[in-house]
């Protein structure tokens, strides 16, 4: 449930993604602050809208290639990035794949870090493609506590809440964490800032509680009827609570992490 509902999940769903989290990509490209000729590796890169995003900051002299665990997400970030021959895309994990030795200026991630089984393998791997000097700039969730998006509609529906101790949304929450693994990495000049937006769930209401029914359909599978019935006026209700001229919104905020391979 944690681990993205899968691929397949997240394929169907990629610009309903892109969208819920646009609020923060200003801030994303002020984080990466990518540059001309710089070669960038873009770490869970889902469909590839981030990757395309840096190939376009990197110019004419750059390159950015984005690695994710899910071919359906890749097979979607490919045909994007159709025609321009300064972005690839390949199915690999950062924990564990070769990525290469100090081939990378810049290594980026929207919310694909905190899925890590092992983190502190991950950030060693990344550290070890990045060359002397380069940086990694990550976007990750704080807190489950302010991630309203989340909370309001599990309590709703009366799932749980992802585990801040394990792969899952919010595993990043914890500020001294980061700091811990990515020192323990070898990362120095280790920056965590953090921001505030709207998480966008759909244009109106039936399109949220859709979405939001398909995301947790485990967890509701084995419930009666009457039950599941309950549990999905209970979420309409929440989410009327929030709609808007446009659409379903509730609070979230994230971490922007900087640091810099010592």
């Amino acid at each position: 449930m944690w681990s993205g509902s899968g691929g397949d999940f997240w394929a169907g769903n990629a610009a309903r993604f892109d969208a819920g989290v646009a609020g923060y990509l200003p801030r994303f490209r002020e984080n990466a602050a990518i540059g001309p000729g710089e070669r960038v590796l873009d770490v869970g890169c889902g469909a590839g809208t981030t990757t395309l995003d840096a190939a376009a900051a990197a110019g004419a002299g750059g390159s950015a290639h984005g690695v994710d665990m899910s071919e359906a997400l890749l097979s979607i970030a490919r045909a994007r990035a159709t025609g321009s021959d300064r972005v690839s895309f390949a199915v690999a994990d950062a924990q564990t794949d070769d990525l290469g030795a100090g081939g990378v200026d810049v290594v980026i991630s929207r919310n694909g870090v905190m899925f890590f089984d092992d983190p502190a393998a991950a950030f060693a791997n990344l550290h070890r493609a990045l060359r002397p000097g380069g940086r990694i700039a990550l976007q990750v969730w704080q807190p489950l506590a302010e991630q309203e998006w989340l909370t309001a509609v599990h309590r709703a529906l009366e799932v749980p809440d992802p585990p801040a101790d394990g792969p899952s949304p919010v595993s990043f929450g914890d500020p001294d964490r980061c700091r811990a693994l990515l020192s323990g990495a070898g990362f120095g000049d280790i920056r965590i800032e953090g921001a505030r937006s709207p998480m966008w769930l759909g244009s109106d209401v039936d399109e949220a509680a859709t979405f939001q029914l398909d995301r947790v359909a485990a967890a509701l599978a084995e419930r009666p009827e009457p039950a599941r019935r309950a549990a999905e006026d209970a979420l309409r209700r929440v989410l009327a609570g929030h709609a808007g001229p446009d659409g379903v919104a509730l609070d979230s905020a994230a971490w922007f992490i900087r640091a810099v391979r010592d």
